[in-house]
């Protein structure tokens, strides 16, 4: 019998009658000869309305305390389940991350899983029990209730997967699997078969929401295949793994998109050597993250230096911005917010010169202004109006022929 981990999401337990429906695919998947972990998320929007209910008491609440009223959602959910299944006439079990033997770093909010003590699971798997383990939790080295931060569950599901070492992890969604790009924003988006670690993990870091990039970083250190398929359909869906027969595949593979991206300039700024230091760790010391980075000299030998960062960090860059301006020695600074990120992906742009140019020729095409530009050995980002992002997808999705993708690619663990 292999081992099997099985992660479902909110939206797939958001009521009795969808955890009865994931009770029904575990024991099919256990009737088949498998031994079955099944991870967990909190049901529909309840991590949400804890959060809420949070913030109504004080909107400044220790992370400790956060973490301990956060892993109660999971702790609903897989009681539930294991309920469901136990009355279907299976041996199933619920244990928190705790209980799984899930131990991780002592950060509160955005824990890093260090280690996992699989003995528990393993003898329950032994006795024939599907094990159903909440998501998005662990335990420290001092004894305290930890989260993994959002998408915490699929890191969960994966790291529990390489621990046992099971033959796969599939993570269900309420999606068939992954996409060319968003289908709600593309509806000639096609279905991938096959994607790589590397392509997955650009397409997640860019915007694409179907798993998280920490997961998708454990499965690649490990070699482990992860399969993302629905949970309301039966059908198979996306594969993530090695990839290769490179060059069968789609020069571009992918289109992600973030439709809330600021980008600030700071004009007048002297050129030494220690510039880009000062400014970039000020900033990631208030938990800002800067992703697209542009500089240029000017005839004086000034610095005029432009970077994007998320629209819902604005506020905090301004205001450290603005404290800091003699320490940072800038003459002005301005924002344009109301922008959006497009990026394509594929790791067949390594050998493939000339995609950056396309992309450009699509896009000035359909008169959208490209703004900022970041490139990468399999994917080009640039930075657009917001007003334009559909027709920006659109554009690149059509001008690539996505919605014909031939999709030949054999991905091996």
């Amino acid at each position: 019998m292999g081992i099997i981990v099985q992660k479902f999401g909110g939206t797939s337990v958001g009521s009795i009658e969808r955890i009865q429906h994931v009770a029904e695919t575990v024991t099919k998947s256990y009737k088949e000869g498998n031994q079955v972990v099944t991870v967990v998320s909190a049901m529909g929007h309840h991590t949400d309305e804890l959060v809420s209910l949070a913030a109504q008491i004080s909107p400044q609440n220790s992370k400790r305390e956060l973490d301990m009223l956060l892993t109660t959602g999971e702790q609903v959910s897989i009681s539930l389940l294991a309920m469901a299944i136990q009355a279907k006439g299976f041996k199933a079990i619920s244990l928190t991350g705790w209980q799984a033997g899930i131990q991780t770093e002592s950060v509160h909010g955005n824990a890093r899983i260090e280690t996992i003590h699989t003995d528990r699971i393993q003898q329950l798997l032994d006795e024939g029990y599907i094990v159903i383990v909440a998501g998005f939790q662990g335990l420290s080295d001092n004894n305290e209730i930890t989260t993994l931060g959002r998408g915490g569950s699929d890191t969960t599901a994966v790291a529990l997967a390489a621990a046992l070492n099971a033959e796969r992890c599939d993570i269900y969604t309420d999606v068939l699997g992954v996409y060319t790009t968003d289908p709600r924003v593309e509806p000639n988006a096609s279905k991938l078969s096959h994607v790589s670690y590397d392509e997955m993990l650009e397409l997640a870091a860019l915007g694409a929401a179907v798993l998280h990039p920490r997961a998708v970083e454990f499965a690649k250190n490990y070699n482990l295949i992860i399969q993302v398929r629905s949970s309301q359909h039966d059908e198979i869906g996306t594969f993530i793994g090695e990839e290769t027969q490179m060059e069968q595949q789609s020069v571009v593979r992918g289109i992600a998109f973030e439709s809330n991206v600021t980008r600030m300039t700071l004009n007048g700024l002297n050129n030494h050597v220690d510039l880009l230091p000062k400014i970039f760790t000020l900033l990631a010391s208030e938990g800002i993250d800067v992703d697209i980075i542009i500089q240029s000299v000017t005839s004086d030998n000034l610095v005029n230096l432009s970077f994007s960062i998320k629209s819902e960090n604005m506020m905090e860059a301004i205001t450290v911005l603005e404290s800091k301006k003699e320490f940072l020695g800038y003459r002005s600074f301005d924002f344009e917010s109301e922008l959006a990120k497009v990026s394509i992906v594929g790791s067949g742009m390594v050998s493939n010169p000339g995609v950056a140019a396309k992309m450009f020729k699509f896009l000035a095409e359909s008169e959208i202004p490209v703004k900022m530009v970041s490139t990468s050995e399999i994917k080009v980002s640039t930075v657009v109006p917001k007003s334009k992002l559909q027709e920006a997808v659109h554009a690149l999705h059509k001008g690539y022929e996505l919605d014909r993708i031939n999709d030949e690619v054999v991905v091996e663990n």
